[in-house]
């Protein structure tokens, strides 16, 4: 794996017997995101009993926020794509949650706009052709596409972009390979299709995140997701809710275009960097 074990030995003296973790909604209402904050938090007894708990509907930005202010606690964990900027002001747990599969994208379009992407080749094409792309406002692949010269449509709310999609507001809502499959079960839309033959892939390595003083989180999530990785537990979660994505979406046979991430720390963009170089081994195991 990308990170070596760590001991955090010391690190349990004795907790509260229960304590509530409150998740991030769309985490939390993810089925993958919330196995793996539950795994990571069996994996460490010693911490004491858990108890997960969804947060109120916040967005990105928010989180965020309440994540950076010590005493609040509208939110003790979340799941978002990592940057430069966020590594400095939050606490992250440094494995990448999906294998790397954030920053494998796929567009999510309406049927009439499938031949705008048929003669697409390369990121020079993609600029070229005027297609426009949807994200968050606060999410850091908005300032990558936009470094790489491509027009972005942007709103703070996750669920208003797929209303503009389809008022035409924009013809690619870009959602990772390791959602989109999740993200149109809960649509169930059949005027909302996924674009079969372009891959965006670029360093985006997708992180847990807590409060910059909550150290004792940060260690058991750490520590939960390292022995997760040692004892196997870890690929059998990425094989069971990633797999399939990459089966059905059929990631390793489409035409794929690199973009440049400017914006990650060093640490994030070794990461990131060994994640594409490894594009093709990492899609061939997750797709047995």
């Amino acid at each position: 794996m990308l990170l070596c074990p760590v001991s955090w030995a010391g690190a349990a003296a004795p907790f509260e017997s229960t304590r509530d973790y409150i998740l991030w909604y769309r985490n939390f209402d993810s089925p993958a995101i919330n196995a793996l904050v539950n795994l990571a938090l069996r994996k460490t007894p010693e911490y004491g009993s858990f108890r997960l708990v969804r947060s109120q509907d916040l967005s990105q930005g928010r989180v965020l926020r309440e994540l950076s202010r010590s005493r609040s606690r509208l939110v003790d964990i979340a799941n978002v794509a990592t940057s430069r900027e966020r590594e400095r002001f939050l606490a992250a747990v440094p494995i990448p949650i999906d294998g790397g599969l954030l920053g494998f994208r796929v567009c999510v379009v309406r049927p009439e706009h499938l031949p705008l992407f048929r003669e697409i080749r390369t990121l020079e094409d993609l600029e070229e052709s005027g297609i426009r792309i949807g994200q968050g406002t606060h999410w850091p692949d908005t300032e990558v596409l936009r470094a790489n010269n491509i027009e972005v449509v942007t709103h703070t709310r996750y669920e208003i972009l797929f209303s503009m999609l389809r008022n035409d507001r924009f013809e690619c809502f870009a959602r990772g390979a390791s959602e989109v499959l999740y993200d149109l079960e809960v649509e169930a839309d059949p005027n909302l299709v996924i674009e079969p033959d372009i891959l965006l892939a670029y360093a985006m390595p997708s992180y847990l995140f807590v409060a910059p003083e909550d150290k004792q989180t940060a260690h058991r999530l750490q520590l939960g997701m390292e022995r997760a990785i040692l004892d196997g537990s870890f690929a059998e979660f990425l094989r069971t809710y990633y797999g399939r994505a990459v089966q059905e979406l059929d990631l390793p046979h489409r035409r794929i275009l690199v973009l440049e991430n400017p914006y990650l720390s060093e640490e994030s963009g070794n990461v990131g960097r060994q994640t594409l170089e490894s594009l093709r081994h990492r899609l061939d195991i997750l797709s047995r």
